[in-house]
């Protein structure tokens, strides 16, 4: 089939000038589709001139349409009244879609009187038969020959609401300087080949855009949970904590389990909960000192506890794993300010770093996921200071529905898992366990009798499930989130 372009250029060669619109009626073609070709020969040179114009054309409004079916509304209102006459009320209920506007019009042609001679008023014809003149302009403006019908009287119909008038745009082509009627391809690189052989004389080139936009530059986006992350970090700051060095996925057992009074049989050190490392396989990154103390905590108990009982081993305490949790951060920070020139000093700290754990994927848990780790070491602290810090940074982040239960940890005592109400499942969802440490895992990193240390690790990712209203874990993180939710997530979320 010839292309759109050459058959206008084909046109113009046999006829002459030409309106786009004329042609689109020729062509049997939409307009647009005919512009579209002439803008494609406008692009490879001055084949041809084209002027713009308008055509002003008419078309029937909803009213329009139903005199062509049903005739003018004064027709109808004559066509009612009966030879002995009608009673106005009876007329306006008999008259037609709009028997106000037809009897007004019917009045004025003279068609119709009111009869008072008689006692009670009549509608009555005033002449035998009448000349619809009204249905039959509208006839030929819906047959295409407005031209039939005087500009004046289609003004009148417009104010009617009859007829509306519509301002096409179209092109009026001609030949030009250059006209030919097959289009010659237009170069749009100049290659070295051209240059070395003198080619690019001989070509035509397609002129360049220079107010062209080009493609849109890639840029990246936040996801929601980076967002909450910061939000989370921002409120961290604001309420006087210090952040601390998370830069260890890979954990020795002493760090992840050992210093935190976990025994070595327990069941959060089997494969099915922990990814082991295969190499390195070992570590020996701890204070040797420090695992004599850790050794006796185990074995014999310390601060009037007995211990375990059992037969602590440095090779099961050597062994690397991915880290299961954070704590083990805040276990080598106790040691290291409980050992710092001048002594102990009360410290806020707070961590938010990724963690691993053999877990079944399901809504609400991954494998890898990222835990928002506290702790706070002072003198003469409390449980009732850690539900108030948990109920101050709750509050800031939006989320007040909480509640604490007690729980069992190795190493704090007493303990607490924290639940927020999850709106979308319709139910309460663990998002962290705290509690306040254990004397049995502080006093042998050093801190020091009546220091007190509270400390939690909260979910990241369940706390933003909530906030964005995400019912499953892998809508949010892992290889089924869907990019044009990060995409069009909006810059902040204002909560009302």
């Amino acid at each position: 089939m010839q292309d759109i372009s050459e058959r206008i250029l084909k046109y113009i060669a046999d006829h002459g000038e030409v309106d786009t619109l004329d042609l689109a009626a020729v062509f049997g073609e939409d307009h647009q589709k005919i512009v579209g070709g002439v803008k494609s020969i406008e692009a490879t040179g001055e084949l041809i001139r084209c002027a713009p114009s308008t055509r002003k054309t008419w078309k029937l409004t909803a009213e329009g349409q139903d005199i062509l079916e049903h005739g003018s509304h004064e027709a109808n209102v004559f066509k009612a009244v009966p030879q002995d006459g009608i009673p106005q009320i009876e007329l306006m209920k008999c008259g037609g879609k709009n028997p106000k506007a037809g009897f007004s019009k019917a009045m004025s042609n003279g068609w119709i009187f009111i009869d008072k001679s008689g006692g009670a008023p009549l509608v009555r014809r005033k002449v035998d038969t009448i000349d619809d003149e009204v249905g039959a302009h509208v006839k030929a403006i819906a047959g295409g020959n407005e031209s039939n019908v005087p500009d004046g009287v289609k003004t009148e119909y417009k104010k009617r609401k009859i007829l509306e008038e519509s301002v096409t745009k179209s092109f009026v082509l001609s030949k030009g300087p250059e006209f030919a009627t097959t289009l010659k391809k237009l170069e749009t690189d100049l290659t070295v080949e051209m240059l070395a052989n003198g080619l690019w004389k001989d070509l035509k080139f397609k002129a360049y855009n220079f107010d062209a936009l080009g493609a849109p530059a890639g840029r990246g986006q936040l996801h929601p949970l980076m967002k909450v992350r910061t939000e989370f970090r921002q409120i961290f700051l604001e309420m006087g904590f210090s952040e601390m060095p998370t830069n260890n996925f890979v954990e020795s057992g002493f760090w992840n389990f050992d210093a935190l009074y976990v025994p070595q049989q327990h069941p959060a050190r089997d494969q099915q909960d922990t990814f082991f490392v295969s190499h390195p396989k070992m570590s020996d990154k701890f204070p040797l000192a420090l695992v004599d103390a850790v050794r006796d905590s185990h074995e014999r108990g310390v601060g009037g506890s007995i211990g375990y009982r059992y037969d602590w081993k440095l090779d099961e305490a050597r062994k690397n794993v991915l880290r299961t949790h954070t704590t083990g951060v805040s276990a080598r920070m106790l040691y290291k300010i409980s050992h710092q020139p001048g002594g102990f000093k009360p410290i806020k700290y707070f961590s938010i770093d990724k963690v691993f754990r053999n877990e079944t994927l399901d809504a609400t848990h991954l494998a890898e996921f990222h835990q928002v780790e506290g702790v706070v070491a002072d003198y003469g602290i409390t449980l009732g200071d850690l539900i108030g810090t948990f109920n101050a940074f709750f509050n800031k982040l939006g989320i007040t529905e909480l509640e604490y239960k007690p729980t069992f940890n190795p190493y704090t005592e007493p303990s607490m898992e924290i639940f927020c109400f999850h709106p979308g499942l319709q139910r309460w969802i663990e998002v962290g366990n705290s509690g306040v440490f254990r004397p049995e895992m502080t006093l042998p990193l050093g801190v020091p009798k009546g220091v007190n240390v509270i400390a939690w690790g909260l979910s990241l990712e369940r706390p933003t499930m909530i906030k964005y209203g995400l019912n499953n874990i892998r809508d949010l993180i892992g290889p089924k989130v869907d990019l044009k939710m990060v995409q069009d997530n909006p810059i902040c979320r204002m909560d009302c």
